[in-house]
């Protein structure tokens, strides 16, 4: 075979090479974008600090209020805060008792990243969420709506704060690939209602 035939035959091949290392190179620089998983109440986490054994893996579990209590710390308001951003402060607390102390926060267990589904669906309740999914996702994991449901009037309750909002959402549109960013993703305490 000549040069110019083998060309011939594998420049499709090599054309879907780059385009997928150009969609994958695209999926990094999301995956980069997307925001860090915020500590919620009933989290349990696990704080190290390297070298000081009576401050090793302890479990603590995120009060209600969004706080907890860690030794030579005091009480920590996690409230809005990531695991870094934890890291940073209980770090910064340390320094008076221990010279250039390296924490180590890490979630041990997901149990406040809540969202809840109810009305006409197949297994109505709340869904903890690891650590996101979108509308079409939690109907999938309450088991799909009923025949009864109205696929045009389902809404997405958020609160923020002392306000409640309502977000539309229209299964039949999404589900056929049209108006893709009512497909939101859930936020924690969002309640998904299927009339």
């Amino acid at each position: 075979m000549n040069v110019k035939g083998s060309w011939k035959m594998f420049g499709p091949v090599l054309a879907v090479v780059a385009s997928f290392a150009a969609g994958a190179q695209g999926l990094g620089a999301q995956q980069a974008v997307d925001r860090p998983y915020i500590v919620q109440p009933a989290d349990t986490l696990s704080i190290a600090v390297w070298k000081e054994p009576d401050l090793q893996g302890a479990a603590v579990l995120v009060r209600p209020d969004g706080t907890f209590s860690f030794p030579l710390v005091g009480q920590v308001d996690a409230r809005g805060k990531s695991v870094i951003e934890l890291e940073q402060i209980i770090t910064m607390r340390l320094k008076k008792y221990i010279s250039d102390p390296v924490v180590t926060v890490s979630v041990a267990q997901i149990l406040g990243n809540k969202v809840y589904v109810i009305g006409q669906v197949t297994k109505p309740g709340e869904f903890i969420v690891n650590p996101r999914v979108d509308v079409m996702q939690a109907l999938s994991m309450a088991g799909g709506t009923t025949p009864f449901a109205a696929l045009g009037s389902i809404v997405v309750l958020r609160r923020t704060g002392n306000t409640q909002t309502a977000i539309p959402f229209h299964y039949t549109d999404v589900a056929k690939g049209r108006d893709l960013q009512q497909n939101i993703d859930l936020q924690s305490g969002d309640i998904v209602v299927v009339p």
